[in-house]
């Protein structure tokens, strides 16, 4: 699961003074006029996934990101947490194969935003880039793989599935060597992921096995790092409804081999939860509602940094714990993004998004 932070974003880069109301959560819960020339493509339980393709951009849908979280160990072998999130919303829909306006007309069709963060020894550290699209600042290709704004770049380095990571904020960045293992896991049904039991959704598709090498420099101190990655594909035209206050997402390696994604989206009187069980052998199995208990345990400033996850249909109660320390992300829409420890029935690392809690 991920982000929409278009609420505030859109203005910013038009340049607009005025601030309309959006419908539904960031305002993603109606789609645009389906008599128009080109209309926002909604998806839905019949659509599937194409690769390499998705990889690229969609923009015949309204939002999309590209996410990447990792779990990593210093030389010393030191925890270091680490996220990259690029976001594209399309203001305008266009077909896939359609040229792109002339940039010397300053179009505004789509707007970008980028998170990049590193969490260490109790400290976090945020940077947000924003941009519009459609004027070289920022994009994506589906082959060979790239994203970038500006400087903050994740492309593919050779054929042979190895991409490259390079951010640069305030005084921190990181370059990262990512090799990518096994094939993409689609969740849901087939690559469509309810977000609701109304029906509302999204194309979701994740990579689950990245091993990772790099360097991460923090003022002046250079750290060498490797260990585990975890990279999201999301893209939808019609996400959250009305009513729906924020969500709770985890994606957790665990020792066994065996890996959990789970997310619920929480309203009044309860919440949609949804996951993939992802066994060490055999193939990953959607996890319906009634399949997945995600209680909250405890929290500074309304942010519950523990957890207890159940799969009882898998054997799996697990507490999932983030370290001492502050792991909101600080930008227009402030959110939690922290790495996470695992212990219960089986033992591991991961890591957690929450929204939607406070003000």
């Amino acid at each position: 699961m991920k982000r929409l932070f278009w609420l505030v974003l859109l203005p910013v880069l038009a340049g607009c003074p005025e601030q309309q109301e959006p419908a539904g959560f960031a305002g993603l819960a109606g789609v645009a006029d389906p008599e128009a020339e080109v209309p926002f493509l909604q998806p839905g339980p019949g659509d599937r996934l194409s690769f390499p393709a998705d990889f690229g951009p969609h923009p015949q849908h309204r939002i999309e990101w590209w996410y990447l979280t990792a779990n990593l160990e210093t030389a010393e072998g030191d925890p270091l947490g680490l996220q990259w999130t690029q976001f594209r919303q399309a203001i305008k829909p266009r077909l896939a194969d359609a040229v792109p306006p002339d940039s010397g007309g300053w179009p505004l069709e789509a707007a970008w935003m980028a998170h990049a963060a590193v969490s260490f020894n109790g400290q976090h550290y945020f940077a947000e880039k924003l941009a519009r699209g459609d004027v070289g600042h920022a994009g994506a290709n589906a082959e060979p793989p790239a994203v970038w704004l500006d400087d903050w770049q994740l492309s593919e380095l050779s054929g042979n599935g190895t991409w490259r990571l390079q951010v640069s904020a305030d005084n921190w960045s990181y370059d990262l060597s990512l090799q990518i293992n096994g094939e993409p896991v689609a969740h849901g049904d087939q690559g469509f992921s309810a977000k609701s039991a109304s029906g509302e959704g999204s194309m979701y598709f994740s990579l689950v096995d990245i091993q990772i090498e790099g360097t991460v420099t923090l003022g002046d101190r250079t750290l060498a790092v490797s260990g585990k990655g975890w990279f999201d594909r999301e893209w939808s035209s019609q996400f959250l409804k009305t009513g729906q206050q924020g969500w709770d997402w985890f994606a957790l390696h665990l020792e066994s081999g065996d890996k959990l994604m789970a997310f619920q989206l929480r309203e009044e009187g309860g919440a949609f939860r949804s996951g993939t069980w992802i066994p060490a052998r055999g193939e990953p199995v959607a996890l319906t509602p009634g399949q997945l208990r995600m209680t909250p345990i405890s929290g500074p400033d309304s942010y519950p940094r523990q957890w207890q996850l159940e799969v009882p249909d898998y054997g799996v109660s697990l507490k999932v714990s983030a370290p001492a320390g502050d792991y909101r992300n600080t930008g227009l829409y402030p959110y939690w993004e922290s790495p996470v420890a695992v212990s219960g029935s089986h033992s591991g690392v991961g890591y957690m998004e929450l929204t939607g809690y406070g003000n």
